[in-house]
């Protein structure tokens, strides 16, 4: 028997990172924290608006990433492409400011959400997605368990209009497995 996912917006804390619910009372510390990408405030604000809609149609949570000893929001990541029957989801959409890039903030992050993932929400099947190109990402999300699947072709469409392919990865509860 399919096990309920509980969809819902949920803080996670680790010793290092705290996860929480996103809102638009983030679109000043998002632009703060994007500015090497020079976002205007409608853009980030779009975004978060975006991806509140995911939410609210059960397909995503969104959530901040939060430094916790700064209390300094850094950046963001979601569960995505959730699929309940199926018992799957995604972590993506992740992000953090340059100057913590490749520290433990990502590595228990990604821990926070994966032992939510399987151990509170049922899952036996965790996705990751990373453009074909973006090697740190790639590296990144083997270095935390994940096996690479396969390479999809043509998958996405840059805002500049480049196609890229994109890289699957996942980690699965192989005692979910029948």
């Amino acid at each position: 028997p399919a096990l309920e996912m509980d969809i819902k917006p949920i803080i996670l804390e680790g010793r290092h990172v705290r996860l929480q619910p996103l809102t638009l009372q983030h679109v000043v510390a998002f632009c703060e924290a994007s500015r090497e990408w020079n976002l205007t405030p409608e853009k980030v604000r779009s975004s978060i608006e975006s991806a509140l809609r995911q939410q609210a149609s059960g397909s995503a949570v969104p959530l901040a990433t939060v430094e916790k000893s700064s209390g300094q929001v850094i950046g963001g990541t979601r569960f995505l492409h959730i699929v309940p029957e199926h018992r799957r989801l995604e972590i993506g959409s992740t992000w953090l400011a340059k100057p913590w890039r490749r520290t433990v903030i990502n590595t228990e992050g990604k821990f926070l959400m994966l032992e939510h993932a399987f151990e509170r929400l049922g899952c036996t099947r965790v996705e990751f997605m990373a453009d074909a190109l973006n090697e740190a990402s790639r590296k990144a999300i083997l270095r935390i368990g994940a096996k690479e699947e396969g390479r999809l072709r043509n998958y996405v469409i840059t805002e500049e209009g480049d196609i890229h392919d994109a890289v699957i990865y996942s980690i699965i509860d192989s005692a979910g497995t029948s």
